[in-house]
């Protein structure tokens, strides 16, 4: 029996609508595809010149999985890339949610990998799915030829003091009064007053119709890593509230064995338009070095 929809009322119809127009404002091809898993039905983007070198790009959690992707298209000009609606997270994908403390998350990537006829692959993930591509490194590192984190969960924390009071106590006055005072505060504090109202009705849906993914992925450690010698690029944000730079340089050098380098800049979890810029020539110079 499938779990309870992680929708409220007629949130998916809304959250579709905003999944299905972003898609649409794209100025490149782009594919839709079902994959069966054995952890449900999975819905992949793929766009890019097929034959492109693989990469596999991992959404945001509590987020549609284009809005993500969309801080990521400059790679559709050279990569083939393959960006799945994570099973359990707003999207076109299964509703039943995926651990993200053992090894569900690594099969799963292995399944679509093995569908699209991806034996090794390149990785993007911000915020939860860089968690993502950290639980395949710790049990098949041998399928990450490179990877990027941008602002990745899996590593550290920030203040929890903090996000109870700049994220969880305008969360829950927003859902409970709908203002718009109170999503404002929280779309300033993740993006330094930077997202694109766009982003911000997405979001605001997400927490009025979602029954929100709660439980980030697991913190890794340095012995599950162990095995995992592919280069890494992680890029973060001094102002993000989740994974804050500093915290996340000294753990992430503590624990990744070939940590190419850790660049930051001055922006919150939700990176500025000016910040993508310099985030995509980062990762297509580490891609053209490593991959």
């Amino acid at each position: 029996m499938k779990d309870r929809t992680i929708y409220k009322r007629d949130g998916k119809k809304r959250i579709m609508q905003h999944y299905d127009r972003y898609v649409n404002s794209f100025d490149f091809g782009v594919e839709r595809i079902f994959v069966e898993t054995s952890y449900g039905k999975t819905h992949v983007l793929v766009a890019g010149p097929p034959e492109g070198k693989p990469v596999f790009i991992f959404q945001g959690g509590n987020c549609i999985n284009p809005m993500t992707l969309s801080w990521f298209l400059p790679l559709m000009g050279h990569y083939r890339v393959y960006a799945p609606d994570t099973i359990g997270h707003p999207g076109f994908s299964d509703e039943n949610r995926i651990s993200a403390k053992d090894d569900s998350f690594a099969r799963w990537t292995k399944e679509l990998m093995e569908h699209f006829h991806v034996e090794r692959s390149a990785f993007v993930g911000p915020s939860y799915g860089g968690g993502i591509i950290l639980r395949l490194a710790a049990f098949m590192p041998d399928k990450i030829d490179c990877a990027v984190l941008v602002s990745p969960a899996g590593i550290t924390l920030g203040s929890k003091v903090r996000m109870m009071g700049e994220i969880l106590l305008p969360l829950v006055m927003y859902q409970m009064t709908s203002s718009p005072r109170h999503l404002d505060r929280i779309a300033d504090t993740m993006s330094q007053s930077s997202m694109k109202e766009v982003d911000k009705n997405v979001i605001g849906d997400v927490f009025t119709y979602l029954r929100l993914e709660q439980d980030m992925p697991k913190l890794t450690t340095k012995e599950e890593l162990k095995h995992f010698n592919a280069p890494v690029l992680i890029i973060a944000g001094e102002k993000d509230i989740f994974f804050p730079e500093d915290r996340l340089r000294i753990r992430a050098q503590e624990i990744i064995p070939n940590l190419i380098e850790c660049k930051s800049y001055v922006m919150g979890h939700f990176p500025s338009e000016e910040h993508l810029v310099k985030i995509n020539q980062d990762i297509e110079e580490f891609l053209h070095k490593y991959y």
